[in-house]
């Protein structure tokens, strides 16, 4: 029996995963999640992604969730007319909201955010293509925003804008998101991620959204400004999981802040059991080259360490050259990072109470499962709210999400070491399905003849939120219960 890679890989279609036979060798490399980026291309060709990467999970007997991210607020500069520009430092340079999209120069550019000038005042450090270019804002003059190139260089089309310490105005959510929302709840996406939310209404609006259009995901809250962090907890407090988008992020707080800032959100994001992403330039050389760099191997394991959920690649699976290499080595180097102890024990939750009955057993089940040699936990459930719970805990055991639920076998492929696998039963027979179960994880070679596995599960199985007992149990010690028993 291989040992399973419990931190979970989210891996960005597009146009380098078109091609149905990397589609295929995504799948085998150990894709969880498929993010759909709808900052780019049509709703058409993201439908298109979603159907191919479940056909070919299906094929290969694996689960893969979908996570429609959507694009959010348009805070970026037009286009020049030769394509690009070279600023340089000391010049002036104006962002003009009245300028045509495609009449950038050397001295002037449009911007798609036409609230932009009405949001700065003179003094503010603007920041263009993540951080890449510094300006110092000297005066707005109606709508233009006229500005002192500090940090220069080639400027090409299209680039973003943010304000050095945040600030921007610009809602979480656009129109065409509202249209994509629709989109996310006709392809079934299992998660959708909210872009730059400010607040805990923008993650509620979102989810009222979804499910008005008859979306069951979770929603995802993109932690990309510096504003957010002053809200952090009513944020996640909203959110059914919370990404850490260093990118927008990094360049509003500075990057030297941000190595704390993934700290503490991942901590705070698991105390409050919900699930955390790390995300933005996990593995960026790997667009171009066959492996990482060290500084990105450390990156990534640095991510496991401190307890995330999912590592997320974007550009080096979606326009990069070997999208399944890129995939390959951060599940290498997840499983390498895993094997260290102080990712395989916890003391999460040891001095608060519990507020559930089901939230009780799913966290006892944790505690004596790593502290008594059990080999695997399974975790019958509707919801998939039990394998959350546990998956808030640090251990190296298996916890395996028994469901018939299609969608909640999905949602699960974002928790941290749970793994879906399909389990339906006509028995209320408790001990009839117990010997169901292990028969089925032995089948499957994850488990063996003396095996200590604990499985939970409610009297009143089937109904949501009513995993109420916990058995201990040794593998070919089970006894096949009575005829008539029930």
């Amino acid at each position: 029996m291989d040992r399973k890679r419990r931190t979970k890989i989210v891996a960005t279609m597009g146009p380098a995963t078109d091609d149905p036979k990397v589609v295929d060798r995504i799948v085998e490399a150990g894709i969880d999640v498929a993010r759909l980026n709808f900052s780019h291309g049509k709703a058409e060709e993201q439908i298109r992604r979603a159907e191919a990467i479940r056909t070919s999970a299906q094929r290969h007997n694996r689960v893969v969730g979908v996570l429609v991210d959507l694009q959010g607020p348009k805070i970026r500069i037009d286009r020049f007319k030769s394509g690009k520009v070279t600023l340089k430092e000391g010049a002036q340079f104006t962002l003009d909201a009245t300028l045509d999209p495609d009449a950038g120069t050397e001295t002037s550019v449009g911007i798609a955010y036409k609230e932009l000038p009405n949001d700065v005042v003179p003094g503010d450090t603007l920041l263009l293509d993540d951080g890449r270019f510094v300006l110092t804002v000297n005066e707005v003059k109606g709508a233009q925003v006229v500005c002192t190139v500090v940090m220069g260089g080639e400027l090409k089309d299209r680039k973003g804008i943010n304000r050095q310490g945040g600030g921007l105005s610009a809602p979480a959510l656009t129109d065409k998101d509202r249209e994509d929302i629709k989109t996310a709840a006709t392809l079934g996406a299992d998660y959708v991620a909210v872009s730059f939310p400010r607040s805990a209404a923008d993650v509620n609006e979102a989810r009222e959204l979804l499910r008005a259009a008859g979306g069951r995901g979770g929603i995802v809250a993109k932690i990309e400004r510096a504003e957010a962090l002053e809200v952090l907890e009513e944020i996640i407090a909203a959110s059914d999981a919370v990404m850490i988008a260093r990118g927008d992020l990094g360049v509003e707080i500075g990057d030297a802040a941000l190595p704390p800032v993934q700290k503490q959100i991942i901590t705070l994001a698991r105390t409050m059991n919900r699930i955390v992403i790390t995300a933005t330039q996990m593995m960026e050389s790997m667009i171009e080259n066959q492996i990482p760099t060290r500084a990105e191997v450390f990156d990534v394991a640095n991510a496991v360490f401190d307890g995330t959920d999912a590592v997320m690649l974007s550009a080096e699976t979606a326009s990069g050259k070997y999208p399944d290499k890129a995939i390959a080595a951060m599940a290498r180097i997840c499983l390498e990072a895993e094997k260290q102890r102080s990712v395989t024990s916890s003391d999460h939750r040891i001095n608060t109470r519990f507020a559930r009955t089901d939230e009780a057993i799913a966290l006892a089940s944790m505690y004596t499962a790593n502290h008594y040699g059990v080999k695997a936990i399974a975790a019958l459930t509707e919801s998939g709210a039990t394998p959350l719970w546990m998956s808030r805990i640090s251990s190296s055991i298996a916890i395996f999400a028994l469901t018939g639920h299609e969608a909640t076998r999905r949602k699960v492929t974002m928790y941290r070491g749970v793994y879906p696998i399909e389990y339906v039963t006509s028995s209320t027979d408790h001990a009839q399905v117990n010997l169901e179960v292990v028969e089925l994880l032995k089948s499957l070679g994850e488990l063996e003849d003396g095996d200590l596995v604990i499985i939970t599960k409610g009297d009143l199985m089937g109904a949501m939120g009513g995993t109420n007992s916990m058995k201990i149990a040794r593998v070919g010690d089970m006894v096949q219960p009575r005829q008539g028993n029930s």
